[in-house]
């Protein structure tokens, strides 16, 4: 494997309907592959729309298997057209009244690696989670991929440093965050988190948001997705804060272990210190 990997993320606004979402985010692959990019992650459930603006249970029938599911298996085939890995958020139905917020993985000759299931759940006006998802239950899954190894943490996950902690420990060198944030305080924090999260734990970050006001709220979403460096630095510029947008950037794996080697944090790590931070 090369030491640098084309990676792409894409935030679009939704179209009104499952069907015309899938066939938006075909076309954005069928151009990232174009463009060389060997692995891509799309928005927090990105097949459908941000419905944890209200509380209706219509929406529960948005949830599906996953990886027998009609989606992952669609995406399944596309990953082995275009050789590239994916990364795609979708409603997970386990079993009826079982339900996650979730992340399928597809490695780049189409083959289902596993799955990351959102663990923190916030339930707020405008995020109202809860009456949706079930806390995830499968930790903190690295997964082997084509262009390496490859993490997920999905949106509300990355206020709680422990879970980008895990990754890293188990070796992620590149960790997507598809997420759905809309204007506010999150504003500040979504340029803050993320590149702070990549320079404490020495991996690159893929960050995605969704884009525009969906009709079942006033949540008004801000885009601004970008990929940031193991020093904490954007790579290029980050996307726009109004507009659909596909993000393709060249990741230089070797900047993962030159900072390590320059910032030995993992090294220092004193976790006979750390157990407190556990207890409840």
């Amino acid at each position: 494997m090369s030491e640098t990997v084309r990676a792409a993320v894409v935030q679009t606004l939704w179209t009104g309907d499952q069907e015309s979402m899938l066939e938006l985010h075909e076309k954005h692959l069928a151009t990232a592959a174009a463009a060389g990019v060997q692995v891509m992650c799309f928005q927090e459930l990105f097949n459908g729309p941000y419905f944890c603006q209200v509380q209706e249970a219509d929406y529960y029938s948005y949830a599906e298997a996953i990886p027998d599911g009609p989606t992952t298996k669609r995406f399944q085939e596309l990953a082995a057209k275009h050789n590239m890995v994916l990364v795609l958020p979708i409603y997970e139905k386990e079993q009826p009244g079982v339900l996650y917020n979730t992340a399928a993985v597809v490695d780049a000759d189409g083959s289902y690696l596993g799955k990351y299931r959102k663990v923190h759940i916030p339930h707020v006006k405008g995020f109202y989670e809860k009456f949706y998802f079930r806390p995830g239950n499968l930790g903190f899954p690295v997964f082997n991929t084509a262009v390496g190894k490859v993490g997920v943490y999905i949106c509300y996950d990355r206020h709680f440093p422990e879970g980008w902690r895990a990754l890293g420990l188990g070796g992620a060198q590149l960790v997507f965050n598809p997420s759905a944030t809309s204007r506010g305080l999150s504003s500040y924090l979504w340029k803050l988190e993320q590149t702070s999260s990549a320079a404490a734990n020495l991996y690159f970050v893929g960050a995605i948001n969704r884009v525009g006001v969906e009709a079942l709220g006033d949540n008004d979403f801000y885009g601004t997705s970008y990929f940031a460096n193991p020093r904490g630095e954007f790579v290029e510029e980050t996307a726009s804060d109004q507009q659909e947008e596909l993000v393709i950037r060249d990741l230089d794996y070797a900047l993962i272990d030159e900072t390590r080697d320059q910032w030995a944090f993992y090294r220092d790590r004193r976790p006979d210190m750390y157990s407190p931070l556990a207890q409840a």
